[in-house]
């Protein structure tokens, strides 16, 4: 059994040695040598004859004109009403290309403030609205700050169930009603 073992690993000993030179990395092909460029063919140059004399210039052309600088684009400071769900101050996902525009638009001039004005619908009690309201308004101020807006240019208030802008009758009005409003100050 230990003679077996001894030519059985002498074997395998002897296998990966002439198997190992096969697998060594190939030299690159060298690319042979390319022929030498041909000298450039010399030339004598004209015999100098006498300078000529150059005529007065003209008139001095008009300046060319720089181009016309295009006027960088008023900002719209029109936004759409932010909507959220019934008891929710989680965006709803129809809000975020209104905020990415609004985004765009407020960094054209970042000197400029703004009131986020959250509000709610006529359900619960007045108390409950207010906070709902104000929760709102500052989720919306967090969305804007995380975008690269400085925080010292927006005011959030809420407003509860104040100043409703639809019939809050049934729930397509109480849902219009549930917003934020981002006006310039």
């Amino acid at each position: 059994m230990k003679y077996s073992k001894k030519i059985l690993f002498l074997a395998f000993a002897l296998s990966a040695a002439l198997i190992t030179p096969a697998c060594k990395a190939k030299k690159p092909i060298v690319a042979p040598p390319a022929a030498p460029a041909p000298e450039p063919v010399k030339t004598t140059p004209p015999p100098v004859s006498a300078p000529t004399p150059t005529p007065p210039p003209a008139a001095t052309p008009a300046p060319q004109s720089q181009p016309a600088m295009t006027p960088t684009p008023k900002p719209n400071y029109s936004f759409s009403n932010i909507q959220f769900e019934f008891n929710s101050a989680v965006l709803k996902t129809s809000a975020y290309q209104i905020l990415d525009k609004a985004v765009m638009e407020m960094k054209k001039d970042p000197t400029v403030k703004f009131n986020l004005n959250g509000y709610a619908s006529a359900e619960g009690t007045a108390d409950h609205n207010m906070s709902l309201s104000v929760e709102r308004a500052n989720a919306v101020k967090t969305y804007l700050i995380n975008a690269g807006i400085s925080g010292d240019n927006l005011t959030a208030n809420g407003f509860g169930q104040s100043n409703p802008i639809s019939q809050n009758t049934d729930e397509a009005g109480r849902a219009i009603n549930r917003r934020v409003e981002m006006k310039k100050m």
